[in-house]
């Protein structure tokens, strides 16, 4: 059984899945604006929402931060870029991906 845990480095705008201490998967992000940034510090996923609709696209997973989480998009042209409200914005594509992977309970470190 894998130990997934998973690392978001926001100066390389990048989400790491690690099994243990090993990368296994990376993927692009999106992050909070200069006004709105994403928080650094340790989380876990608490909830999981298939298909939340509007700017959050096909999925979500609430942090234990409340109002902060890990979703999908509608605007695949902001990955990459300092963008949203704090959250962590992925392709939707990707956060199935994840989504698939991950229990709720996984933890989450937001390093700057």
């Amino acid at each position: 059984m894998p130990n997934y845990r998973i690392i978001v480095d926001l100066s390389d705008r990048a989400l790491y899945l690690l099994d243990g201490n090993i990368v296994v998967r990376g993927f692009p992000v999106g992050i909070g604006k200069m006004l709105t940034q994403t928080p650094s510090g340790d989380y876990t996923i608490v909830n999981k929402e298939p298909n939340p609709g509007g700017p959050f696209g096909v999925f979500w997973m609430g942090l234990s931060r409340p109002h902060y989480g890990i979703h999908g998009t509608n605007d695949p042209s902001s990955i990459g870029h300092q963008v949203s409200h704090g959250c962590i914005r992925m392709y939707n594509e990707d956060v199935l991906t994840l989504a698939a992977l991950v229990p709720i309970g996984t933890r989450v470190t937001i390093r700057p």
